[in-house]
């Protein structure tokens, strides 16, 4: 019964981490700042929330100065993320952006074969098809007739997807990194999500100084969306699903993460009004199957939490 009760639970937590990721790209587009401003305050305000949370838990433990240095791989590569998704956002809307942002799926697969020396068996390669039809659906009948800029956020999107993939690749080195120094209290989760979020907020207002964009923000319904694009799209989704994941099947996992894409496109047509055929609804199904599919190896190992990006 006990076990029935927790399931549900976990099951509650994973969708609506989920949900709440799927509402960024919304969230994103509704803050109405410049892409690398709204990621700068994004991971300003969500590095700041996590460490006072580490803090009132007095978990904070102290690091090497080689694991902070470690940390700039995934804090870089996340810092690209966002830079690339939000404008990928603003350009095709945050529905396809999100949705294309997923590809990092397939990167993570194609990273496992090229640096751990795993196989890819049948099914990723039937996701990848899956995948790739979904997307011609969505994209490839009109590819030719699409203004540039549209073309441009789709390949925006789609590199989102590979630095996503490097971003966890780093931070599982930054976390075993921390596990094999010689402090007898290892650094927990959220620590080393803090210590990332803020070097890459560092990472961005640099970016934002270069770009010569402004840091102010326009007004108060402004800073209202960027602090729950922080506080609800990036640190509490995250603290669900990590939670979450400790109880629920690896299959089921997969699955239940669509609903961030399923979400984020719903928003789009919902509060966006983005015209949407019956082609594209199938290429969304088809393109999410895909997603599925490869998912299902790639978490047959442990997996930090995913980053709330999307």
């Amino acid at each position: 019964m006990h076990d029935t009760a927790t399931g549900r639970t976990a099951l509650i937590w994973m969708l609506s981490g989920a949900a709440l990721i799927g509402t960024n790209g919304l969230m994103v587009r509704l803050a109405g700042t410049p892409p690398t401003i709204s990621a700068f305050y994004r991971m300003l305000f969500a590095g700041v929330l996590l460490t006072l949370l580490v803090h009132l838990r007095r978990d904070w433990r102290p690091l090497t100065h080689r694991v902070w240095w470690l940390a700039l791989l995934p804090a870089a590569a996340f810092a690209a993320d966002l830079w690339l998704w939000h404008r990928s956002i603003l350009l095709i809307g945050p529905g396809l952006a999100t949705l294309l942002a997923n590809a990092q799926v397939f990167c993570m697969a194609l990273a496992g074969v090229l640096l751990f020396g795993e196989r890819i068996g049948l099914r990723f390669v039937a996701g990848i098809a899956l995948a790739f039809f979904g997307l011609w659906l969505l994209l490839g009948a009109d590819w030719a007739t699409l203004p540039a800029d549209y073309r441009w956020g789709v390949w925006l999107g789609l590199g989102t997807g590979v630095c996503y993939a490097v971003y966890n690749i780093g931070l599982r080195h930054v976390q075993r990194a921390g596990h094999a120094q010689t402090s007898a209290a290892t650094a927990p989760v959220a620590q080393v999500l803090a210590m990332v979020s803020l070097l890459c907020a560092v990472l961005l207002g640099l970016a934002g100084v270069a770009e010569g964009v402004s840091f102010a923000i326009p007004g108060w319904q402004s800073l209202g969306w960027l602090l729950l694009l922080a506080g609800l799209g990036h640190c509490l989704s995250w603290i669900l699903i990590s939670r979450a994941m400790q109880h629920l099947p690896v299959a089921l996992i997969g699955l239940l993460l669509l609903v961030q894409p399923v979400c984020a496109f719903l928003l789009d047509i919902v509060v966006l009004d983005r015209q949407t055929l019956p082609r594209e609804w199938l290429g969304l199904a088809f393109t999410l199957a895909g997603i599925f599919l490869a998912s299902l190896k790639g978490r047959a190992r442990p997996v930090p939490p995913p980053a709330a990006r999307t």
